[in-house]
């Protein structure tokens, strides 16, 4: 019979896992007998061994019976950790890969990627901690495993705190919220055990975590709030008539309308709504002796607006109306939009003015995204097989158009209810919009509103043109 290397079984350590010596080498790890004489037949050792025999296994702090381990508790947390560190990977993925490969900004895109990253080291801590909670051959598991806690306290943490501004349910909650707790108590449990004590330099360990961390928050607060400021928009609009032509047949002159749009600010924009309308002015002239008491009738006229001292009772006719912009179209940096209409007027009107308004509601493309093939599509109000039929008599003839829109900072969409802008436009009304929580059920308040259009930067910008009756005509050679 062979001489075989003498084996020595350690006490065993906080987990009750015991190390085995065989000779001057370290064989292994065991949690019970069982382990031991497998790891030992695996050395070549016979199955029949006498582990209680001196002559051939020291046991030191403790015999053959002493085993502390408690394998379903050990197993519990290993379980209980690793599925943490799990929901946490994936929430951190959702979060950031919308922002990392489609947001706007540089900035916005940074923070997307500082997400994705931390997904990936939560993931590598997932597989750590098997190893952290099991035999522990890595010696920086334990702090992989410690740095996926603090990263996931720190974005629930933040999450929560987001979603306490409106306390509005999202399915996410279900998720952040109990990651928080998770959290907690992992680093109540890896703190006990001081899971960094492994590492060469634990102090260079923790420096790196906290810049990593102050990293993060300055580029998180530089998408969020100053980026989406500094960047100026503006929307150019203009309208102008051309030359008025009379109709060969009919007692009309037709007087050409050039509108125009364009983006001359630093930012792409969502056309919400638009609307140019074209209005004939009407007045009685006085004396303008009593300027008071015109001016007071030149207001009672519903829309008019307008007071002069020698001009009364203004009236305004309607006589054309339409869409200018598709809703829900992009207008970028430099990009022009012209429209070219053809008014027809009859050549008896007494119109003093003739008058076109244009009216364009827009968002900034690096707040939100809107689906924009959900909102091109036009709802008819009193079509009964549209979502958004309402009875004539009741609302009239519109157009609605609705659809969802996403802010740009992943972060808001998950710690808010979805978003939707809804829009409708008719010919004898302004245009109205909504951005708001609204999908048709139910009120929405003004107060929301006008935080939502503060949240996407919805504006609205107008231009207002006059000339002349008696020009148009002489321009049509009347």
């Amino acid at each position: 019979m062979s001489i075989r290397p003498w084996v020595r079984v350690e006490p065993p350590d906080s987990r009750g896992l015991r190390r085995v010596v065989v000779g001057s080498e370290t064989a292994g790890s065991v949690w019970s007998l069982a382990e031991l004489r497998r790891l030992l037949t695996r050395l070549g050792y016979p199955e029949t061994l006498d582990l209680d025999d001196p002559g051939q296994v020291f046991w030191s702090g403790g015999d053959s019976t002493t085993w502390p381990d408690r394998p379903w508790r050990r197993r519990a947390t290993t379980v209980l950790m690793t599925a943490g560190l799990l929901a946490s990977t994936v929430l951190h993925m959702l979060i950031g890969w919308p922002d990392a490969l489609g947001a706007l900004t540089f900035a916005q895109r940074v923070t997307g990627a500082v997400f994705v990253l931390s997904a990936v080291v939560l993931g590598a801590a997932t597989v750590a901690a098997i190893d952290h909670f099991g035999r522990r051959r890595s010696r920086t598991s334990g702090a992989l495993v410690l740095l996926g806690a603090l990263i996931t306290l720190a974005t629930a943490s933040l999450l929560l705190f987001m979603w306490f501004e409106e306390k509005e349910f999202t399915p996410y909650l279900l998720v952040f919220a109990p990651l928080w707790c998770w959290s907690g108590w992992a680093l109540w449990l890896l703190a006990r055990e001081r899971a960094w004590q492994a590492l060469p330099r634990p102090k260079t360990f923790a420096v790196g975590v906290v810049v990593t961390g102050l990293l993060s928050a300055v580029s998180l607060a530089y998408s969020t709030m100053y980026q989406p400021v500094s960047a100026p928009m503006h929307i150019a609009l203009k309208a102008e008539f051309g030359k008025a032509r009379p109709d060969p047949r009919y007692p009309y002159v037709h007087v050409p309308l050039k509108l125009s749009m364009k983006n001359d600010g630093g930012i792409p924009a969502y056309v919400l709504i638009d609307d140019y309308s074209v209005y004939g002015r009407t007045a009685e002239y006085g004396s303008g002796s009593d300027r008071v008491r015109e001016w007071r009738r030149s207001l009672d006229v519903e829309g008019a607006g307008e007071a002069e001292r020698y001009v009364d009772r203004l009236q305004y006719t309607p006589i054309s109306s339409g869409l200018f912009y598709r809703p829900g179209d992009s207008l970028d940096v430099g990009q022009e939009f012209v429209l070219q209409r053809v008014v027809q007027i009859p050549k008896d009107a007494e119109f003093d003015e003739i008058n076109v308004v244009l009216q364009v509601t827009y968002m900034r493309k690096d707040r939100g995204k809107i689906d924009a093939r959900e909102l091109r599509q036009v709802h008819r109000s009193w079509d009964r097989s549209s979502p958004h039929y309402c009875p004539v008599e009741k609302c009239g003839e519109k157009l609605v158009f609705h659809g969802q829109v996403r802010h740009n900072n992943n972060l808001i969409n998950v710690t808010r209810t979805p978003r939707y802008v809804t829009a409708v436009w008719s010919p004898d009304q302004s245009p109205r919009y909504s951005v708001s929580s609204f999908h048709f059920r139910g009120p929405v308040a003004r107060s929301e509103e006008k935080r939502e259009d503060t949240r996407y930067g919805v504006a609205t910008t107008h231009v207002d043109m006059s000339v002349p009756d008696v020009e148009l005509l002489d321009g049509a050679g009347e």
